[in-house]
């Protein structure tokens, strides 16, 4: 059996799983009524570009993301939602860039992924994960610090996706991060086959 039979035969397979995920999406809303993937940015940096974009692009392919200038309304409680957002997800994405570290919120948000043990799936938007670094704030305790340190190391040692905004291709990023959401919402959800595809 050839190397390029075999990958032909991979991709088709992945195709066939991708397909069938999004094809139950149904059931997996009957199974969870919270949200597959949390969206984790800095509003000011992303949510007109890679973050919004991103929400749209998932929404129309079925899943159901998590962005707070699209899920939540005025008279939302700001930081309940966020918690029950992060709580009820299956994954997270977290959207790095220049000033992400400069947000207390982001930092915040990001340890609460870590701490409730969601898989991460980081973003690197004109950032390197070496140039990611918690700034030291007289207004923030010394056990947050540490606490945003440690989600910070968790998530941006993890294998990602880098863009260049400027450069790169806006629908080769939103094809790979939504192949990327559904790979490891497969895995959380144990999605059953048939025989003939684990054949």
């Amino acid at each position: 059996m050839s190397l390029r039979y075999v990958q032909a035969m991979q991709r088709s397979f992945s195709a066939v799983v991708r397909s069938r995920i999004l094809s139950h999406q149904s059931d997996f809303r009957s199974i969870s009524r919270g949200c597959d993937v949390f969206i984790n940015h800095r509003g000011i940096d992303t949510k007109k570009n890679v973050a919004g974009l991103l929400f749209d692009h998932l929404t129309r392919i079925g899943l159901r993301p998590f962005l707070d200038s699209k899920n939540m309304r005025p008279g939302d409680k700001l930081f309940d939602e966020i918690k029950e957002g992060i709580r009820s997800s299956k994954i997270g994405i977290a959207v790095f860039s220049p000033r992400y570290c400069e947000s207390y919120y982001c930092l915040h948000e990001l340890a609460m992924m870590v701490e409730n043990k969601k898989k991460i799936i980081p973003i690197f938007v004109d950032v390197r994960p070496s140039e990611l670094h918690v700034k030291y704030s007289h207004s923030c305790p010394e056990n947050e610090l540490q606490r945003f340190n440690w989600a910070l190391g968790e998530a941006k040692y993890t294998v990602g996706l880098t863009f260049d905004s400027i450069n790169g291709d806006w629908s080769k990023l939103l094809r790979k991060a939504s192949n990327a959401v559904i790979d490891n919402l497969i895995a959380s959800e144990g999605v059953p086959m048939s025989d003939n595809q684990a054949a």
